[in-house]
């Protein structure tokens, strides 16, 4: 499977997932504008372990929506979530949306 990409989260294809089953599917919520990266359609899971998000998709595919970008179809399988990153001179900081 390919890594998926929605903006500045990226999804990449994993064997398994842990964690702790959350209770909301919003992979990621905008810092400036508060919208939503989050699963509108199709049976999934998020899960977190410490820093980390994962993503299981049960059904066929999932619909992966925001605001600002268009939606993807994120096909069956389990996914880790990663905010992409940028570096200023003060450090590593997460991209905002």
């Amino acid at each position: 499977m390919k890594p998926y990409r929605q903006g500045d989260v990226i999804l990449l294809p994993v064997k398994q997932v842990e964690g702790k089953k959350s209770l909301h599917l919003i992979l990621a919520q905008g810092e400036v504008t508060g919208h939503k990266h989050r699963i509108s359609e199709g049976d999934a899971q998020l899960y977190a372990e410490d820093t980390n998000l994962y993503l299981s998709v049960f059904s066929e595919k999932a619909k992966l929506v925001h605001e600002e970008h268009g939606s993807i179809c994120v096909p069956q399988g389990n996914w880790k979530v990663l905010i992409q990153r940028e570096y200023e001179p003060e450090g590593w900081r997460y991209v905002a949306d």
